[in-house]
């Protein structure tokens, strides 16, 4: 069976009136791994955000499609339930739901009813990523997020990413906060799940998680549009010399203070 595909051509996004995204295009498929980066300000979560359909975000302009059907036009919950995911960069404390249950909600929301996961197949499965992950399985029983460290919150974004197994995952500066034994573990949790069926837009500011995992193309953010595509080389470029020969090759003036993403 072949992957998935998230189209998104030519999205414009705003925040209260002020332009983030000016107008972008992507093509993540299945069994590729596409990294995103860009300085502050350029519109890189704005992009996550707007294709989860996070309600601060309007989209003025263009549109997202996974395997033909409207992004847009679905609720938050259905483009979870379709196959997207995202790995947020301040994962949310919620009080009185454990890690367990929420995990074990979340794969049946994506299953037929009668189809629900069985609680021992849910079990071996989440202890075997827990495994994977070095985390301890009492995270299992504390309620979610609430009382974790910042690396914690990061294992258990990727936790969730391994158990219910989407077609297109958004990571979201899954890197930031990381020490370089976390970063590992994340980078390998993400990495098991590399295969056709499995596509994978990543932003990220640095090459140091790309040493970890290969990206298959780069692609670099200014002024909120994808302004330059290429492959694991370019990131290795940009970390080496930062942004200021793209910005001389295109002709794109300084970054606008006024932007915020």
């Amino acid at each position: 069976m072949a992957g998935s595909t998230l189209e998104i051509k030519n999205l414009h996004v705003s925040i209260e009136g002020n332009q983030i995204l000016k107008g972008v295009n992507l093509t993540i498929k299945g069994g590729e791994f596409h990294a995103v980066m860009g300085p502050n300000g350029t519109g890189k979560s704005t992009l996550a955000s707007a294709i989860m359909g996070h309600p601060k975000f309007e989209i003025t302009e263009g549109s997202v499609y996974l395997d033909g059907e409207d992004v847009l036009e679905m609720e938050v919950d259905e483009r979870a339930r379709a196959g997207l995911f995202l790995g947020m960069q301040y994962p949310s404390e919620i009080s009185g739901v454990t890690t367990s249950d929420f995990l074990r909600s979340s794969i049946n929301a994506r299953r037929e009813e009668g189809d629900e996961i069985s609680l021992m197949k849910f079990i071996k499965e989440m202890d075997a990523a827990l495994d994977h992950l070095e985390i301890d399985k009492n995270m299992a029983q504390r309620y979610l997020n609430e009382g974790f460290s910042g690396g914690e919150k990061k294992r258990n974004e990727i936790l969730q990413l391994m158990l219910i197994k989407p077609e297109i995952a958004i990571l979201d500066e899954i890197d930031s906060g990381l020490d370089i034994d976390a970063l590992k573990v994340v980078s390998k949790g993400i990495n098991k799940l590399r295969d056709d069926n499995f596509g994978c837009l990543i932003i990220t500011h640095y090459q140091r998680l790309l040493n970890y995992i290969t990206p298959d193309k780069v692609h670099v953010m200014m002024q909120g549009r994808v302004v330059k595509s290429g492959g694991p080389e370019l990131a290795k470029r940009l970390e080496a010399e930062g942004y200021d020969w793209i910005k001389e090759e295109l002709g794109i003036e300084d970054e606008s203070l006024e932007q915020k993403a």
